[in-house]
């Protein structure tokens, strides 16, 4: 018995007949296959809303000092930029990785696919948000090029605007959140992650030079977030939201693969192998501490109790 007191028997198996059955094995032999699936669906419908969706039109007015900003014809980092930095880069660093330790095929695939779910979910998400807020950027007046009598101190729609690039006005009212922040945190805030539990930066007294080998990464996503505000592309809101959401996404994306940063095996996934329970994890993640049936396991120095009980040991003598 394992020594939290807890069996595979005391765990309720689902039922394992018919179609429902067949679901669940299904799931269980395939994963993380399952995963690039839905990668799958996440890249098509990111690709139908650069298709079809067009930004909600708020209402703006000329006089509005914080809309008033110029348009920056060449920007700091430009999306392509940001794409090799955010999304290349790290995952050149991540094969480069793979390359130097060799670490076994799973471990390699979960990485990879992890990193990709990060970029990608947070790049939906985030278009879905400004398609849906539709929050005029600051250079919004510059872009728009109102047509001459338009009165500057009421509310005007943005049929008043003379701009002949479709691309450069709709792009006016997609300032919240920043697309270049969660995208850079995703990608950067994923690899800064993954280098922290490589590393094992919390551990007790590890050297602080891996610690600035972890926060390399968010520094860049830093860097490339406050060009956008040197752009005038949006404001401080804007970039803060984005950089949370990045974030957010890539520790969701990272942790779905991999133990607590704290954990005494950070540096290992989730094992992924399945039994008719479900899946198990490594023995060192702190949510559970269930080990493996007939495994033993030996942490932080613990001694193993085994009692053995004997079906022909005599009975206790009288004295």
């Amino acid at each position: 018995m394992p020594r939290n007191g807890l069996s595979t028997a005391s765990i309720p198996r689902p039922d394992q007949s018919g179609v429902p059955g067949a679901v669940i094995r299904f799931y269980q032999r395939s994963f993380p296959a399952v995963d690039y699936l839905a990668l799958g669906c996440i890249v098509g419908g990111w690709v139908l809303i650069q298709l079809f969706a067009t930004p909600f039109h708020r209402l703006f007015s000329l006089d509005n000092k914080a809309i008033q900003y110029p348009f920056a014809v060449v920007e700091r980092v430009s999306v392509v930029w940001s794409v090799v930095y955010a999304g290349i880069i790290p995952f050149l660093t991540l094969l480069l990785w793979a390359v130097m330790f060799r670490p076994n095929r799973y471990k390699v695939q979960v990485t990879i696919l992890g990193f990709l779910v990060a970029l990608m979910l947070t790049t939906l998400l985030t278009d879905i948000i400004k398609n849906a807020v539709g929050r005029p950027r600051p250079d919004l007046i510059s872009r728009c090029i109102p047509k001459k009598g338009t009165p500057e101190n009421k509310l005007i729609t943005w049929t008043v605007c003379t701009q002949t690039s479709q691309h450069i006005l709709q792009e006016g009212w997609r300032s919240f959140p920043s697309g270049h922040s969660s995208f850079s945190f995703s990608g950067l805030g994923y690899l800064s992650f993954f280098l922290s539990g490589q590393m094992r930066v919390f551990r007790p007294r590890t050297d602080l030079c891996r610690c600035l080998v972890a926060l390399v990464p968010f520094l860049c996503a830093l860097l490339i977030a406050i060009s956008r505000l040197d752009d005038y592309r949006h404001d401080v809101y804007d970039v803060t939201c984005g950089s949370i959401l990045g974030t957010v996404i890539a520790y969701f994306s990272y942790r779905r693969y991999y133990p607590s940063l704290r954990s005494v095996g950070c540096d290992m996934p989730h094992d992924g192998i399945t039994s008719p329970e479900g899946f198990y994890k490594l023995p060192g993640d702190e949510e559970q501490q269930i080990q493996r049936p007939a495994v033993p396991s030996r942490q932080w120095g613990a001694e193993d109790e085994v009692y053995q009980l004997s079906e022909t040991s005599s009975p206790p003598r009288r004295l």
